[in-house]
């Protein structure tokens, strides 16, 4: 227990050091959302990354695909590295940070409302950010319910409320440098953290062949030893999973938001590689360890108390260093994303929602006020929706969680994909993409909570869960915005040549001829 408790008290005390440290660099809005644009590659790289894997993924995600593939469910960990991580820095990264740069925009509600040239289109974004952003950072919180009662047996509130109150504390004081230089910290933790647990956890049962041997021997059904396959017993219900915890960061606003801040061209090169790597271990490495959830607990165990129960159980007989060590892995994943999502929320209501409102500008000074304030509510709001739902059960909330992810990525993906790469794209396309993905992912929630009800055919096999029918949202939308804007260019807003010049300026250079030996010349 001394371990596990100065290890905490450490843990949070550099953090706190860290935002009081940062202070300096968010005196003004551009310097307490974005770092001044001036973030280096591996920061960026690391908060990335950091942002992406949470506690959600190494208690829920792992335990329960973990569960369902058996090893196989590593190809879910290697595309979050490769189509998650990989893809949309190579794609999105160098244009997000000119474009956004160009037009003056510091959150996507704000480059949607300067790139479409619509208010309307700026205040919705910013509506739907945070209206599904709350329900996924309460998640985030229930993710370490479990291990907490596991190493220390307190009640899952109190976690809730120290968490909450220490993630306000170095966001409010220090801003986004803040969340970065931490995000740095966190991921080495977590790169660490990762390696050990795998290697603990393998060597019960004589380690990686032994363990793979003794999971070629549980009962798969039809598929002899499926759960040591290339692909698992479910393969199609595998892709459905790579895509949808993969592709969906292409749309999220937390996640993007980190190519608006990376310093220069080099930086996004380098962090490339950099978040590439990262994905690889942390990501594969929490689900490659939940592959092997099936050796530690039973069906009944699950089926009694849930897929968050499986990666516990595997942990709790560790050494009481490792269970330190997964806590702090855990702590970390969980508050760097926390503190992600916390900044892009409230400055999306700051700046996007109630500057909309507003006949004239806040004063720098003033919008920070409110900024800080609105961290606080944020927090405040998810940490009482997660002790709620937690306390509760209530079904709504938990359905909603699950919800939000989908809604977010299919409502945002292709509008922000193609505004950066096509100058064709129509205001109608865009207000259609939104609601095309917000609508679609509320139905599978009153499908989800017995409110409508969906036969076989086409429509069972789209809702038949959220991760369906989240991958239908986000690869639908692709198609959806394309076709309607070459049916709408009438409200193709004006000006998008001189937005798009940012990627093509001309440059002079001095020249002068060179002698050759060539008599042509």
């Amino acid at each position: 227990m001394f371990i596990k408790v100065a290890l905490l008290i450490v843990f949070f005390a550099v953090f706190i050091c860290v935002g009081i440290i940062c202070r300096r660099q968010s005196t003004d809005v551009n310097g307490f959302v974005l770092g001044g644009r001036s973030v280096g590659p591996w920061l960026t790289a690391f908060a990335y990354g950091t942002s992406y894997f949470s506690a959600v993924i190494f208690v829920g995600y792992a335990g329960q695909f973990g569960w369902s593939f058996g090893v196989a469910s590593t190809w879910i960990g290697l595309g979050n590295a490769f189509i998650g991580s990989l893809m949309p820095w190579v794609i999105l990264g160098r244009r997000t940070r000119i474009m956004t740069q160009h037009l003056g925009s510091r959150t996507m509600p704000d480059f949607f409302g300067t790139r479409y040239d619509s208010v309307a289109l700026k205040i919705a974004a910013s509506a739907i950010t945070f209206l599904f952003l709350i329900p996924y950072t309460a998640s985030l919180f229930n993710g370490l319910s479990r291990l907490f009662r596991m190493a220390f047996n307190v009640d899952y509130a109190v976690c809730v409320v120290v968490m909450a109150v220490l993630t306000a504390v170095y966001v409010i004081v220090g801003g986004y440098m803040a969340t970065a230089v931490n995000d740095f910290i966190q991921g080495i933790i977590m790169l660490v953290g990762i390696v050990a647990v795998i290697g603990a956890v393998l060597a019960k049962h004589g380690g990686f062949m032994q363990s793979l041997v003794a999971m070629s021997k549980i009962d798969c059904g039809e598929l002899s030893g499926g759960y040591v396959s290339f692909f698992g017993p479910q393969p199609l219900y595998l892709l459905v999973v790579v895509l949808l915890t993969s592709l969906g960061t292409w749309g999220l606003p937390q996640m993007v938001g980190k190519f608006y801040a990376i310093k220069n061209e080099d930086s996004i090169k380098i962090g490339t590689g950099i978040s590439t790597f990262f994905a690889v271990v942390v990501a594969g490495g929490c689900y490659f360890l939940g592959g092997f959830g099936r050796l530690f607990t039973t069906q009944e165990v699950v089926s009694a108390q849930g897929f968050d129960s499986v990666v516990p159980t595997m942990l709790s007989g560790l050494s009481d260093l490792l269970i330190a060590v997964v806590l702090i892995l855990v702590l970390s994943a969980s508050m760097s994303t926390l503190s992600s999502l916390v900044l892009t929320s409230s400055s999306t209501l700051t700046l996007d929602f109630i500057g909309a409102f507003k006949k004239r500008k806040l004063a720098e000074k003033q919008n920070m006020v409110v900024l800080r304030c609105f961290v606080a509510v944020f927090i405040i709001i998810s940490a009482v929706i997660a002790i709620v739902q937690a306390k509760s059960r209530v079904t709504f909330i938990a359905q909603l969680m699950g919800i939000s992810w989908g809604a977010l990525s299919g409502a945002f993906l292709a509008p922000f994909l193609y505004g950066l790469y096509w100058k064709k794209v129509s205001r109608a396309a865009v207000a259609t993409g939104f609601v095309f993905g917000t609508v679609v992912m509320l139905c599978q929630l009153c499908i989800s909570l017995g409110w409508l009800h969906v036969s076989g055919g086409v429509l069972g096999f789209i809702f038949k869960n959220s991760l369906y029918s989240g991958v239908f949202t986000m690869l639908s939308s692709l198609v959806v915005v394309p076709l309607v804007s070459l049916l709408t260019q009438g409200t193709t807003p004006d000006g998008v040549d001189a937005m798009f010049q940012c990627y093509d300026r001309t440059v002079r250079v001095p020249a002068r001829d060179v002698l050759t030996d060539d008599k042509e010349n």
